[in-house]
């Protein structure tokens, strides 16, 4: 029997955590994995996903001497990933609702906004987005809670 893949929108402050060493490594190994699994994990993000990894990079190289060829080798590695990408201008109109009705950045609600429409929920470290959307109709998940198969699963 065949099983379905893994869907959920991740943020940037879940895909930063493929090359930073922060808190939740084990479970960003075990989620991202599933990009090679049977059937592949779909994993979804807005276009500016990529730009906002970017500028998290950006601030490692400047506050925390990361080394800019090493965030340059990052981007070529994140760019490879099997991630589905959405073009934010699908989302912006929704984004600027969810956004005005929870105080949240535009950014954040965008993701928000991806898994709204995708009808999965948003894997993210950002506690405080957690924190703020808990009692809304969205499915936000902190990354450390989130139910993740082993890919020996069938």
């Amino acid at each position: 029997m065949k099983t379905s893949p893994l869907q959920c929108v991740v943020d940037a402050s879940v895909g930063i955590k493929l090359f930073v060493v922060e808190d939740l490594s084990e479970k960003k190994h075990a989620l991202f994995a599933h990009l090679a699994a049977e059937p592949p994990a779909q994993l979804y993000v807005p276009d500016l996903f990529f730009i906002e990894c970017t500028n998290i990079l950006w601030k490692y190289v400047r506050r925390f001497d990361y080394p800019a060829d090493k965030a340059s080798k990052n981007l070529m590695n994140l760019e490879k990933l099997a991630l589905q990408r959405i073009p934010t201008s699908d989302l912006m109109v929704g984004a600027l609702d969810i956004a005005v009705s929870h105080t949240i950045s535009a950014y954040d609600a965008c993701y928000v906004a991806l898994a709204q429409r995708l009808n999965v929920p948003l894997v993210t470290a950002d506690e405080k987005l957690i924190n703020t959307l808990a009692n809304s109709i969205y499915t936000v998940r902190w990354l450390g809670d989130f139910p993740i198969p082993s890919k020996n699963d069938k």
